[in-house]
């Protein structure tokens, strides 16, 4: 496996006027590409200062955060990577909804191009080609001239994800991408991401509160829990005991053997 982010000793948190609260720290770990990652963890515990940290978008407040461009180069510093650079390296899909009216599908995902394209924002030949392949990718073809504001947040979500494929870069971020979605459109949009990673060699790594789709879908699961992080695949978490530390409480069991959750009704 090719280790496309390598953190050496990270720590994470975030700075206020009492000073600098740590998240979590000491964290040394990789994630390859061509593999999906999720991102598990309650609420609170420190999933999206990880993301965040990941994605420059907030300081680490020690460690290093270590990117290779292309896997035949070596690794450099998060920190030593322009806007620009970074804007061709790393894509991000948020959870919130796109507040976007008047725009057609392929007018959103074209926006991934905005790397590329200069000051102006002229979109190319080129450029409408790369738009039109990610559209394919995802699936979504038939959805090119459909107004954003008219779909449904499966497709939306969708749409999210072609724009950061238009954006070609080998590194995506993605924050909760299955929030708003029904069952069906959850598992459709996690294989889908798993397809990409292994069909494009895409490094993904996404955040889900989804813990059994999760179980089932991706190469490797990393669990935060209270500064402690346990990285593995679901296989190996469930076999070592981690996955049932976290899970089990009054009335939960968690099944190793078939990676899954069980409710106790008591009477």
């Amino acid at each position: 496996m090719t280790h496309s982010i390598t953190l050496r000793n990270l720590t994470i948190g975030y700075t206020s006027k009492r000073g600098a609260k740590t998240v979590v720290s000491s964290i040394s770990q990789s994630i390859c590409q061509g593999e999906l990652t999720c991102l598990l963890g309650a609420n609170g515990v420190g999933k999206s200062t990880l993301l965040r940290t990941l994605s420059a978008f907030q300081p680490a407040l020690g460690g290093e955060i270590l990117i290779a461009a292309q896997p035949s180069t070596p690794s450099s510093p998060l920190s030593s990577f322009s806007d620009r650079q970074l804007s061709r390296l790393i894509g991000v899909v948020l959870t919130e909804k796109p507040e976007v009216r008047n725009m057609t599908v392929r007018e959103l995902v074209g926006l991934g191009r905005s790397p590329y394209t200069g000051f102006w924002g002229t979109l190319s030949k080129d450029d409408y080609q790369v738009v039109d392949d990610s559209l394919r990718q995802v699936g979504i073809e038939q959805l090119s001239s459909r107004f954003v504001d008219t779909l449904s947040d499966g497709e939306r979500q969708k749409v999210m994800i072609a724009k950061a494929l238009a954006q070609q870069t080998p590194i995506i971020f993605l924050d909760e991408p299955t929030a708003f979605l029904d069952f069906p459109s959850k598992v459709e949009v996690m294989q889908l991401l798993r397809r990409l990673a292994r069909q494009m060699q895409k490094t993904i790594f996404m955040s889900t509160h989804d813990l059994e789709l999760a179980l089932q879908v991706a190469d490797t699961i990393w669990l935060m829990e209270h500064d402690q992080l346990s990285v593995g695949t679901p296989r190996q978490l469930a076999d070592d005991g981690t996955l049932g530390r976290f899970v089990e409480r009054q009335g939960i069991v968690f099944d190793r053997s078939s990676l899954s959750v069980k409710v106790i009704n008591e009477n």
